[in-house]
Protein backbone atom coordinates (compact mmCIF):
# COMPACT_ATOMS: atom_id res chain seq x y z
CA UNK A 1 0.00 0.00 0.00
CA UNK A 2 1.35 3.39 -1.12
CA UNK A 3 1.61 6.00 1.75
CA UNK A 4 0.58 9.96 0.55
CA UNK A 5 4.25 11.52 -1.30
CA UNK A 6 4.94 14.51 -3.17
CA UNK A 7 7.59 13.88 -6.29
CA UNK A 8 10.01 16.04 -8.59
CA UNK A 9 11.64 15.19 -11.74
CA UNK A 10 15.05 15.73 -11.59
CA UNK A 11 17.72 14.35 -14.54
CA UNK A 12 16.02 11.31 -15.06
CA UNK A 13 15.46 9.82 -11.49
CA UNK A 14 12.58 11.18 -9.10
CA UNK A 15 13.23 12.97 -5.44
CA UNK A 16 10.12 11.71 -3.06
CA UNK A 17 9.56 12.65 0.27
CA UNK A 18 6.52 12.72 2.90
CA UNK A 19 5.30 13.81 5.77
CA UNK A 20 7.95 12.39 8.35
CA UNK A 21 10.78 14.19 6.78
CA UNK A 22 12.03 11.21 4.62
CA UNK A 23 13.25 11.75 1.13
CA UNK A 24 14.48 8.93 -1.49
CA UNK A 25 15.72 8.98 -5.31
CA UNK A 26 14.22 6.31 -7.19
CA UNK A 27 14.66 5.83 -11.42
CA UNK A 28 11.79 6.19 -13.79
CA UNK A 29 10.78 2.14 -13.39
CA UNK A 30 11.11 2.61 -9.66
CA UNK A 31 8.40 5.78 -9.25
CA UNK A 32 6.09 4.29 -12.22
CA UNK A 33 5.40 0.91 -10.04
CA UNK A 34 5.51 2.77 -6.80
CA UNK A 35 2.70 4.92 -7.93
CA UNK A 36 1.18 1.62 -9.35
CA UNK A 37 1.31 -0.57 -5.94
CA UNK A 38 3.74 -2.64 -7.87
CA UNK A 39 6.70 -2.79 -6.83
CA UNK A 40 8.22 -5.77 -6.12
CA UNK A 41 10.03 -7.55 -3.79
CA UNK A 42 13.32 -7.48 -5.93
CA UNK A 43 13.24 -4.31 -6.47
CA UNK A 44 16.40 -3.19 -4.62
CA UNK A 45 14.47 0.48 -3.48
CA UNK A 46 11.70 -1.63 -1.90
CA UNK A 47 13.29 -1.80 1.30
CA UNK A 48 14.19 1.52 1.81
CA UNK A 49 10.61 2.89 0.36
CA UNK A 50 9.37 0.61 3.50
CA UNK A 51 11.94 2.05 5.89
CA UNK A 52 11.32 5.67 5.16
CA UNK A 53 7.52 5.14 5.01
CA UNK A 54 6.62 5.81 1.67
CA UNK A 55 5.27 2.12 1.34
CA UNK A 56 3.32 0.62 4.25
CA UNK A 57 3.41 -3.13 5.05
CA UNK A 58 1.60 -4.58 7.80
CA UNK A 59 -1.52 -3.58 9.63
CA UNK A 60 -2.18 0.27 9.36
CA UNK A 61 -1.87 0.56 13.60
CA UNK A 62 1.96 -0.49 13.24
CA UNK A 63 2.97 1.67 10.59
CA UNK A 64 1.02 4.98 12.42
CA UNK A 65 3.40 3.23 15.69
CA UNK A 66 6.42 2.64 14.02
CA UNK A 67 6.11 6.65 12.40
CA UNK A 68 5.42 8.29 15.21
CA UNK A 69 8.46 9.75 16.49
CA UNK A 70 9.20 10.82 12.93
CA UNK A 71 5.96 13.32 12.86
CA UNK A 72 6.41 14.23 16.37
CA UNK A 73 9.89 15.41 15.41
CA UNK A 74 9.13 17.26 12.54
CA UNK A 75 5.87 18.51 14.52
CA UNK A 76 6.95 18.59 18.24
CA UNK A 77 6.71 22.27 18.19
CA UNK A 78 2.94 22.48 17.43
CA UNK A 79 1.90 21.25 20.75
CA UNK A 80 4.58 23.11 23.06
CA UNK A 81 3.38 26.71 23.67
CA UNK A 82 4.72 30.31 22.53
CA UNK A 83 8.14 29.76 23.36
CA UNK A 84 9.81 33.15 22.25
CA UNK A 85 8.89 36.20 22.95
CA UNK A 86 10.35 39.20 21.73
CA UNK A 87 10.68 42.69 23.58
CA UNK A 88 11.29 46.08 21.46
CA UNK A 89 11.77 48.09 24.20
CA UNK A 90 12.48 50.78 22.52
CA UNK A 91 12.36 52.11 18.56
CA UNK A 92 15.38 54.69 19.08
CA UNK A 93 18.31 53.49 17.39
CA UNK A 94 22.52 55.39 17.30
CA UNK A 95 22.26 53.84 13.41
CA UNK A 96 20.64 54.39 10.09
CA UNK A 97 20.27 51.02 8.56
CA UNK A 98 19.58 51.11 4.79
CA UNK A 99 17.26 48.36 5.43
CA UNK A 100 15.63 48.57 8.65
CA UNK A 101 12.97 46.81 8.58
CA UNK A 102 11.59 47.79 12.65
CA UNK A 103 11.00 51.05 11.22
CA UNK A 104 9.65 53.24 8.19
CA UNK A 105 9.94 56.80 7.01
CA UNK A 106 6.89 57.72 8.79
CA UNK A 107 7.96 56.66 12.31
CA UNK A 108 8.75 58.68 15.02
CA UNK A 109 12.09 57.29 16.72
CA UNK A 110 11.42 58.13 20.81
CA UNK A 111 9.83 55.49 22.14
CA UNK A 112 10.89 53.73 25.15
CA UNK A 113 9.12 50.75 27.39
CA UNK A 114 8.37 51.91 30.73
CA UNK A 115 9.20 49.70 33.51
CA UNK A 116 5.83 49.31 34.55
CA UNK A 117 4.86 47.82 31.02
CA UNK A 118 8.14 46.12 30.97
CA UNK A 119 6.96 43.85 34.00
CA UNK A 120 3.95 43.56 33.00
CA UNK A 121 4.91 42.37 29.33
CA UNK A 122 7.00 39.88 31.48
CA UNK A 123 4.19 38.64 33.46
CA UNK A 124 1.81 38.22 30.15
CA UNK A 125 4.76 36.68 28.21
CA UNK A 126 4.90 33.61 31.50
CA UNK A 127 1.66 32.39 30.98
CA UNK A 128 2.73 30.68 28.41
CA UNK A 129 2.33 26.67 29.05
CA UNK A 130 5.55 26.57 27.49
CA UNK A 131 8.15 25.64 30.41
CA UNK A 132 11.08 26.65 28.38
CA UNK A 133 11.46 29.98 27.24
CA UNK A 134 13.14 32.64 25.51
CA UNK A 135 13.35 36.32 26.54
CA UNK A 136 14.82 38.25 23.86
CA UNK A 137 15.35 42.08 23.75
CA UNK A 138 15.27 43.72 20.62
CA UNK A 139 14.85 47.55 19.31
CA UNK A 140 15.56 49.91 17.82
CA UNK A 141 19.13 49.92 20.09
CA UNK A 142 17.54 48.01 23.03
CA UNK A 143 20.78 49.39 25.30
CA UNK A 144 19.24 53.01 25.06
CA UNK A 145 16.66 50.94 27.24
CA UNK A 146 18.89 49.33 29.31
CA UNK A 147 17.03 50.20 32.78
CA UNK A 148 13.89 49.02 31.82
CA UNK A 149 15.92 45.49 30.16
CA UNK A 150 17.27 45.61 34.19
CA UNK A 151 13.91 45.77 35.37
CA UNK A 152 12.26 43.02 33.10
CA UNK A 153 15.32 40.51 33.74
CA UNK A 154 14.94 40.69 37.43
CA UNK A 155 11.33 40.64 37.67
CA UNK A 156 11.32 37.55 35.70
CA UNK A 157 13.53 35.39 38.09
CA UNK A 158 11.68 37.23 41.60
CA UNK A 159 8.40 35.85 40.03
CA UNK A 160 9.07 32.47 38.27
CA UNK A 161 8.12 29.37 39.88
CA UNK A 162 8.69 26.90 36.88
CA UNK A 163 10.09 27.98 34.21
CA UNK A 164 13.45 28.02 32.49
CA UNK A 165 14.29 30.77 31.03
CA UNK A 166 17.21 32.08 28.40
CA UNK A 167 17.66 35.63 28.07
CA UNK A 168 19.49 37.03 24.64
CA UNK A 169 19.98 40.45 23.78
CA UNK A 170 20.14 42.14 20.00
CA UNK A 171 22.27 45.13 20.36
CA UNK A 172 24.66 46.85 17.70
CA UNK A 173 26.93 46.88 20.87
CA UNK A 174 27.96 50.71 19.85
CA UNK A 175 26.54 51.80 23.50
CA UNK A 176 27.57 48.59 25.62
CA UNK A 177 29.46 50.52 28.83
CA UNK A 178 31.11 48.05 31.83
CA UNK A 179 28.16 48.42 33.80
CA UNK A 180 25.77 46.71 31.37
CA UNK A 181 28.30 44.38 30.55
CA UNK A 182 28.64 43.15 33.81
CA UNK A 183 24.91 42.62 34.34
CA UNK A 184 24.68 40.79 31.18
CA UNK A 185 27.10 38.47 32.18
CA UNK A 186 26.04 38.16 35.82
CA UNK A 187 22.57 37.32 34.42
CA UNK A 188 23.95 34.82 31.65
CA UNK A 189 22.09 36.83 29.13
CA UNK A 190 23.14 35.92 25.43
CA UNK A 191 24.66 38.96 22.83
CA UNK A 192 24.01 38.89 20.00
CA UNK A 193 24.94 41.93 17.40
CA UNK A 194 24.51 42.13 13.86
CA UNK A 195 27.89 42.47 11.13
CA UNK A 196 27.19 42.72 7.70
CA UNK A 197 30.26 41.72 6.23
CA UNK A 198 33.74 43.75 5.82
CA UNK A 199 34.33 47.68 6.55
CA UNK A 200 32.97 48.62 3.06
CA UNK A 201 29.68 46.45 3.04
CA UNK A 202 28.86 47.25 6.86
CA UNK A 203 29.42 50.82 6.77
CA UNK A 204 27.55 50.96 3.60
CA UNK A 205 24.51 48.65 5.71
CA UNK A 206 24.80 50.26 8.04
CA UNK A 207 25.81 53.79 8.85
CA UNK A 208 25.61 55.78 12.28
CA UNK A 209 22.47 58.27 12.66
CA UNK A 210 23.68 61.62 11.19
CA UNK A 211 26.89 59.94 9.65
CA UNK A 212 29.67 58.03 10.17
CA UNK A 213 31.15 54.28 10.02
CA UNK A 214 29.82 51.91 12.79
CA UNK A 215 32.33 48.69 11.41
CA UNK A 216 35.28 49.71 13.22
CA UNK A 217 33.33 50.56 16.49
CA UNK A 218 31.19 46.93 15.91
CA UNK A 219 34.27 44.92 15.13
CA UNK A 220 36.27 46.39 18.63
CA UNK A 221 33.54 45.42 21.14
CA UNK A 222 33.47 41.89 19.19
CA UNK A 223 37.27 41.56 20.13
CA UNK A 224 37.25 42.75 23.38
CA UNK A 225 34.45 40.66 24.34
CA UNK A 226 35.90 37.52 22.91
CA UNK A 227 39.09 38.53 24.63
CA UNK A 228 37.13 38.11 27.90
CA UNK A 229 35.99 35.02 27.10
CA UNK A 230 32.34 36.07 25.99
CA UNK A 231 30.90 34.39 23.16
CA UNK A 232 29.06 36.70 20.39
CA UNK A 233 26.94 35.25 17.53
CA UNK A 234 26.12 37.67 14.41
CA UNK A 235 23.38 38.72 11.84
CA UNK A 236 24.40 38.97 8.27
CA UNK A 237 21.63 40.87 6.27
CA UNK A 238 22.26 40.86 1.92
CA UNK A 239 21.80 44.19 0.24
CA UNK A 240 22.33 44.53 -3.63
CA UNK A 241 25.34 45.92 -2.21
CA UNK A 242 26.47 42.96 -0.51
CA UNK A 243 25.98 40.68 -3.35
CA UNK A 244 29.49 41.49 -4.81
CA UNK A 245 31.10 40.50 -1.82
CA UNK A 246 29.98 36.90 -0.96
CA UNK A 247 33.67 35.44 -0.32
CA UNK A 248 34.90 38.71 1.65
CA UNK A 249 31.83 38.25 3.71
CA UNK A 250 32.44 34.88 4.63
CA UNK A 251 35.83 35.86 5.46
CA UNK A 252 35.18 38.64 7.75
CA UNK A 253 32.98 36.49 9.53
CA UNK A 254 36.03 33.84 9.87
CA UNK A 255 38.00 37.17 11.20
CA UNK A 256 35.05 37.62 13.44
CA UNK A 257 35.59 34.70 15.10
CA UNK A 258 32.09 33.64 14.78
CA UNK A 259 31.26 29.73 14.19
CA UNK A 260 29.23 29.81 11.15
CA UNK A 261 26.94 32.11 9.23
CA UNK A 262 23.36 32.49 8.37
CA UNK A 263 22.90 34.56 5.06
CA UNK A 264 19.21 36.23 5.11
CA UNK A 265 17.96 38.21 2.48
CA UNK A 266 16.43 41.27 2.81
CA UNK A 267 12.40 41.28 4.34
CA UNK A 268 10.63 43.75 2.14
CA UNK A 269 9.12 45.51 5.62
CA UNK A 270 10.01 48.94 7.09
CA UNK A 271 12.86 50.81 4.92
CA UNK A 272 13.82 47.87 2.92
CA UNK A 273 10.33 47.99 1.74
CA UNK A 274 9.94 51.86 0.80
CA UNK A 275 13.81 51.45 -0.87
CA UNK A 276 13.24 48.48 -2.71
CA UNK A 277 14.50 49.90 -5.46
CA UNK A 278 17.83 51.00 -3.82
CA UNK A 279 18.63 48.28 -1.67
CA UNK A 280 16.62 45.36 -2.92
CA UNK A 281 17.14 42.76 -5.80
CA UNK A 282 15.49 39.40 -7.48
CA UNK A 283 15.64 35.62 -6.00
CA UNK A 284 17.85 35.15 -8.80
CA UNK A 285 20.32 37.73 -7.88
CA UNK A 286 20.36 36.41 -4.16
CA UNK A 287 20.46 32.55 -5.07
CA UNK A 288 23.71 33.51 -7.28
CA UNK A 289 25.05 35.08 -4.59
CA UNK A 290 24.07 32.46 -2.15
CA UNK A 291 25.47 29.59 -4.67
CA UNK A 292 28.72 31.24 -4.70
CA UNK A 293 28.78 32.10 -0.85
CA UNK A 294 28.01 28.22 -0.12
CA UNK A 295 30.38 26.75 -2.14
CA UNK A 296 33.54 28.51 -0.86
CA UNK A 297 31.70 27.45 2.48
CA UNK A 298 31.82 24.05 1.72
CA UNK A 299 35.38 24.25 0.48
CA UNK A 300 36.20 25.43 3.65
CA UNK A 301 34.94 22.81 5.28
CA UNK A 302 36.51 20.22 3.25
CA UNK A 303 40.18 21.71 3.92
CA UNK A 304 39.16 21.69 7.69
CA UNK A 305 37.40 24.89 9.09
CA UNK A 306 33.98 23.64 10.11
CA UNK A 307 31.94 26.89 9.21
CA UNK A 308 28.04 26.08 8.58
CA UNK A 309 25.61 27.87 6.46
CA UNK A 310 23.18 28.27 9.32
CA UNK A 311 19.86 28.87 6.39
CA UNK A 312 20.95 25.61 5.43
CA UNK A 313 21.25 23.54 8.54
CA UNK A 314 17.95 24.79 9.56
CA UNK A 315 16.52 22.70 6.11
CA UNK A 316 18.78 19.94 7.11
CA UNK A 317 18.22 18.55 10.02
CA UNK A 318 14.64 17.81 8.43
CA UNK A 319 15.88 16.36 5.84
CA UNK A 320 18.71 14.54 7.41
CA UNK A 321 17.46 14.14 10.92
CA UNK A 322 13.59 13.96 10.25
CA UNK A 323 13.45 16.71 13.34
CA UNK A 324 12.47 20.53 13.32
CA UNK A 325 14.41 22.91 15.30
CA UNK A 326 11.52 25.11 16.63
CA UNK A 327 12.90 28.21 13.99
CA UNK A 328 9.37 29.86 13.46
CA UNK A 329 9.72 30.83 9.45
CA UNK A 330 10.01 27.49 8.67
CA UNK A 331 7.11 25.90 10.92
CA UNK A 332 3.68 25.00 9.65
CA UNK A 333 1.91 26.59 11.00
CA UNK A 334 4.24 29.58 11.47
CA UNK A 335 5.37 30.56 14.30
CA UNK A 336 3.34 33.37 14.86
CA UNK A 337 1.52 33.82 17.93
CA UNK A 338 1.21 29.72 19.02
CA UNK A 339 5.88 30.07 18.59
CA UNK A 340 6.45 33.80 19.47
CA UNK A 341 5.05 37.03 20.24
CA UNK A 342 6.92 40.55 19.65
CA UNK A 343 5.85 43.08 22.29
CA UNK A 344 5.95 46.51 21.36
CA UNK A 345 7.42 49.83 23.80
CA UNK A 346 3.80 50.72 24.47
CA UNK A 347 2.49 47.47 25.17
CA UNK A 348 0.97 45.96 22.12
CA UNK A 349 1.08 42.44 21.71
CA UNK A 350 2.21 40.97 18.28
CA UNK A 351 1.65 38.02 16.59
CA UNK A 352 5.35 38.07 15.57
CA UNK A 353 8.81 40.52 14.99
CA UNK A 354 7.29 40.80 11.64
CA UNK A 355 3.72 41.70 12.52
CA UNK A 356 5.47 44.55 14.88
CA UNK A 357 6.92 45.79 12.05
CA UNK A 358 4.23 46.46 10.03
CA UNK A 359 2.75 48.09 12.91
CA UNK A 360 5.28 50.69 11.97
CA UNK A 361 3.72 50.97 8.37
CA UNK A 362 0.53 52.25 10.26
CA UNK A 363 -1.19 48.94 9.68
CA UNK A 364 -2.14 47.20 13.20
CA UNK A 365 -3.29 44.17 11.31
CA UNK A 366 -1.41 41.62 13.47
CA UNK A 367 -2.04 43.13 16.84
CA UNK A 368 -3.17 40.85 19.24
CA UNK A 369 -3.97 43.32 22.39
CA UNK A 370 -1.87 44.70 25.05
CA UNK A 371 -0.28 43.56 28.18
CA UNK A 372 -2.31 46.07 30.11
CA UNK A 373 -5.42 45.24 29.02
CA UNK A 374 -5.33 41.47 27.56
CA UNK A 375 -4.12 38.38 28.76
CA UNK A 376 -1.86 35.21 27.09
CA UNK A 377 -4.64 33.23 26.20
CA UNK A 378 -7.33 36.44 24.75
CA UNK A 379 -3.74 36.51 22.12
CA UNK A 380 -3.59 32.89 21.07
CA UNK A 381 -7.30 32.36 21.05
CA UNK A 382 -7.95 35.52 19.34
CA UNK A 383 -9.22 35.49 15.45
CA UNK A 384 -6.01 36.96 14.60
CA UNK A 385 -4.02 34.48 15.35
CA UNK A 386 -6.28 31.77 14.08
CA UNK A 387 -6.01 33.26 11.02
CA UNK A 388 -2.30 33.55 10.48
CA UNK A 389 -1.86 29.77 11.78
CA UNK A 390 -4.49 29.11 8.74
CA UNK A 391 -2.52 31.08 6.89
CA UNK A 392 0.51 29.29 7.25
CA UNK A 393 0.12 25.98 7.53
CA UNK A 394 1.58 25.06 3.82
CA UNK A 395 0.22 21.19 3.79
CA UNK A 396 -3.51 23.18 2.92
CA UNK A 397 -1.97 25.51 0.73
CA UNK A 398 -2.65 24.95 -3.37
CA UNK A 399 0.36 26.54 -4.27
CA UNK A 400 1.82 24.27 -1.70
CA UNK A 401 0.56 21.04 -0.74
CA UNK A 402 2.21 18.88 -3.67
CA UNK A 403 5.31 20.62 -3.57
CA UNK A 404 7.62 18.16 -3.18
CA UNK A 405 9.93 20.35 -0.45
CA UNK A 406 6.79 21.00 1.37
CA UNK A 407 7.57 19.04 4.53
CA UNK A 408 10.68 21.40 4.84
CA UNK A 409 9.28 24.62 4.02
CA UNK A 410 7.52 27.58 5.63
CA UNK A 411 5.44 30.35 4.53
CA UNK A 412 4.85 34.13 6.14
CA UNK A 413 1.35 35.62 6.05
CA UNK A 414 2.79 39.11 7.12
CA UNK A 415 5.31 39.34 4.53
CA UNK A 416 2.53 37.99 2.12
CA UNK A 417 -0.65 40.43 3.51
CA UNK A 418 2.56 43.29 3.11
CA UNK A 419 3.20 42.34 -0.51
CA UNK A 420 -0.33 41.70 -1.88
CA UNK A 421 -2.78 42.51 1.12
CA UNK A 422 -3.79 38.83 1.32
CA UNK A 423 -2.52 35.94 3.90
CA UNK A 424 -2.22 33.86 0.54
CA UNK A 425 0.63 34.40 -1.38
CA UNK A 426 -0.96 33.77 -4.84
CA UNK A 427 1.70 34.03 -7.32
CA UNK A 428 3.58 30.44 -6.59
CA UNK A 429 6.82 31.82 -7.00
CA UNK A 430 7.73 34.42 -4.76
CA UNK A 431 10.54 35.79 -3.50
CA UNK A 432 10.58 33.50 -0.10
CA UNK A 433 9.20 30.78 -2.26
CA UNK A 434 11.94 30.85 -4.76
CA UNK A 435 15.00 31.15 -2.67
CA UNK A 436 13.77 28.62 -0.10
CA UNK A 437 13.68 26.13 -2.80
CA UNK A 438 16.55 27.08 -4.93
CA UNK A 439 18.69 26.32 -1.12
CA UNK A 440 16.95 22.73 -0.63
CA UNK A 441 17.86 22.20 -4.66
CA UNK A 442 21.52 23.69 -3.56
CA UNK A 443 21.38 20.58 -1.16
CA UNK A 444 19.48 18.08 -2.24
CA UNK A 445 21.92 18.45 -5.99
CA UNK A 446 24.41 17.14 -3.15
CA UNK A 447 22.72 14.36 -1.66
CA UNK A 448 22.04 12.92 -5.44
CA UNK A 449 25.05 13.38 -6.68
CA UNK A 450 26.83 11.21 -3.86
CA UNK A 451 29.65 13.36 -2.95
CA UNK A 452 30.46 11.43 0.38
CA UNK A 453 33.09 14.07 1.46
CA UNK A 454 30.39 16.77 1.11
CA UNK A 455 27.52 14.40 2.65
CA UNK A 456 29.68 14.46 5.96
CA UNK A 457 30.25 18.48 5.27
CA UNK A 458 26.46 18.54 5.16
CA UNK A 459 25.79 16.32 8.19
CA UNK A 460 28.24 17.72 10.92
CA UNK A 461 26.27 20.99 10.45
CA UNK A 462 23.23 19.37 11.95
CA UNK A 463 25.22 17.36 15.26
Amino acid sequence: MINYFNFEKRDGKYLLTNDFGKYAFVNEDTFHALVQDKVSDDNPAKQELLDKGFLIKGSMEGFIQKNIPWLQGMKGYCLCGTALHIFAVTNKCNLDCIYCQAHSKSSVLEHSMTKEIGRRAIEFAMQTPNKSITFEFQGGEPLLNFPVIREMIDYSKQINTDKEIVYTIVTNLLGLTEEMLAYLVENDVHICTSLDGPACVHNHNRPRRGGGESYAGVMDKIHGLQKRGIKVNAIETTTNFSLKYPKEIIDQYLEAGMNGIFLRPLTPLGMADADWQKVGYTPAEFMAFYQQAFDYIVKLNLSGTYFPELHASYFLKKILGSYADNYMELRSPCGAGVGQMSYYHDGNVYTCDEGRMLSEMGDQSFLLGNVMDNSFNDAVTSPVCAAVCKASIVEALPKCAQCVYQPYCGVCPVVNYASTNSLYESNSRDFRCTVYKGIMQILFDILENGDPKKIEVLKSWID
